[in-house]
């Protein structure tokens, strides 16, 4: 069976980075991101199996969403200085331990993970998204399966969760999510339409568009009112949601799981000083001879 994990790399570095305050290495530069990272990248592979992996980066912010709304993400602090350089090192890391890594100028990682995910699935073979980023909730299907850090049963969610969590099926949460907003990404919604009013609302008409189109049948004169006057901000949002169709031309052959280089390895563990994972590192081939006999 061919599982690829695509994991959100941005995401979980930055995760690693505010979960872990303070950690230097030998030289006294930081390993914080790097430290947690690699912990929870083990951890993913030991729970999901993927029997193919990539981790994608941010690439900018997409050209088309800042011409509809110029303040898209805008809002968002600078990144910490202390995590910028562990980026790099994470590329080596990853480099060092067979696993896939792509970045492309003008491409948010979003949209690379989501044509990465619709074209594997669309082959037959089973996908799994690592990110808390609900908007990955707009892939689900039963090929496509999130796995959320944030979700502490560690259930790789399918549909199911996804309307547990919104009110709606996967296919409208670009829907559900152009009426409420994102103010992680400073995308504004309808005012006075919060995630229960949205469910609610689609559960009535099926669709933003169709809401839109059929006004006159929302019983409350107030919400009416809002949707009218907020009815161009709800289209723009369809497309500012909606993850977008990018180039990625790939082989399944080039995201499978390669052996790591050993030596690669040692090298960077002794340079970020993770004695631990070197003495682990160092046992492998110990356990692997002791196999053999």
């Amino acid at each position: 069976m061919i599982r690829l994990l695509i994991v959100d790399g941005h995401a979980y570095a930055y995760r690693a980075f505010h979960a872990i305050r303070e950690l230097s290495g030998p030289s006294g530069q930081p390993v914080n991101a790097i430290y947690g990272f690699v912990k929870m990248l083990q951890k993913m592979r030991l729970a999901l199996a993927p029997s193919h992996l990539i981790v994608v980066w941010d690439g900018g912010l997409d050209a088309g969403r800042l011409a509809a709304h110029p303040e898209y993400k805008s809002h968002r602090p600078e990144m910490p200085e202390g995590l910028r350089p562990q980026l790099d090192e994470l590329v080596h890391y990853l480099s060092a331990v067979g696993i896939a890594g792509y970045r492309g100028d003008g491409i948010e990682a979003d949209d690379y993970i989501a044509c990465l995910a619709r074209r594997t699935a669309a082959a037959g073979h089973e996908v799994v998204i690592a990110s808390s980023d609900k908007d990955f909730m707009q892939l689900v299907t039963p090929q496509i399966g999130l796995f959320n850090p944030n979700d502490k049963t560690g259930a790789v969610w399918s549909r199911d969760q996804v309307v547990a969590k919104t009110g709606v099926e996967p296919d409208q949460v670009v829907d559900w999510l152009a009426l409420i907003g994102d103010a992680v990404d400073n995308i504004p919604g309808v005012p006075g339409v919060g995630p229960k009013t949205a469910t609610e609302l689609l559960k009535q008409f099926g669709s933003a568009a169709a809401l839109l189109a059929r006004l006159d049948e929302v019983k409350s004169e107030k919400m009416r009112s809002a949707l009218r006057g907020s009815a161009e901000i709800v289209r723009r949002n369809l497309e500012l949601v909606r993850l977008c169709e990018v180039p990625c031309d790939y082989s399944l052959e080039s995201l499978l799981a390669k052996p790591a280089d050993q030596d690669r390895l040692r090298g960077l563990f002794q340079r970020w000083g993770f004695k631990g994972m070197l003495a682990e590192l160092e046992a492998e081939p110990m356990e692997r001879q002791a196999e053999l006999i």
